[in-house]
């Protein structure tokens, strides 16, 4: 994905529950109206995005801010869709994909690190679990100790 002009160089880090609701916004965006993803959730899955928009905000403002307010089973929801329609790898790095365009072309910081090291560990937690084998890394990062969203992700697979 290029750079348009509507988007101007990133400046900000993603450190307000308004720049996160502005990135899944944006992201959401790209989804829905993309090829492969786009039917999953408009067809398969029949989000209600004016609905679910302020759901996904509050995952990231939870995991990026620390913030309450988040309720939801993030599992549950994926692998209901996954029994209609079965998740590939491609689902899964193509999320990846638009997910780092998305960051990469509006935010720079350590909170917009953070949320693409956090979309990576949703996708492999994810993928591990309905598809049964480890989504590829789209990027190395050995070194580090970021922050993890298996809490989020994992607590809530029994519920």
């Amino acid at each position: 994905m290029s750079e348009g002009p509507h988007r101007p160089p990133p400046s900000r880090d993603m450190d307000t529950p308004a720049e996160i609701a502005e990135m899944v916004r944006r992201f959401y965006q790209d989804v829905a109206q993309d090829d492969l993803l786009g039917p999953v959730f408009n067809v398969v899955a029949c989000v209600d995005w004016p609905a679910h928009l302020p759901k996904l905000s509050a995952f990231w403002c939870r995991a990026l801010l620390g913030q309450a307010g988040y309720v939801g089973n993030p599992f549950r929801a994926h692998a209901e869709v996954h029994a209609r329609a079965p998740f590939t790898s491609a689902h899964f790095e193509r999320w990846l994909e638009l997910f780092h365009d998305t960051v990469e072309l509006g935010w720079v910081g350590p909170n917009a690190q953070r949320a693409l090291d956090l979309a990576e560990n949703v996708a492999q937690v994810h993928h591990r679990q309905l598809v049964g084998t480890a989504l590829p890394p789209v990027a190395a990062d050995e070194g580090g100790e970021g922050p993890c969203l298996l809490d989020l992700v994992e607590d809530h697979r029994d519920r």
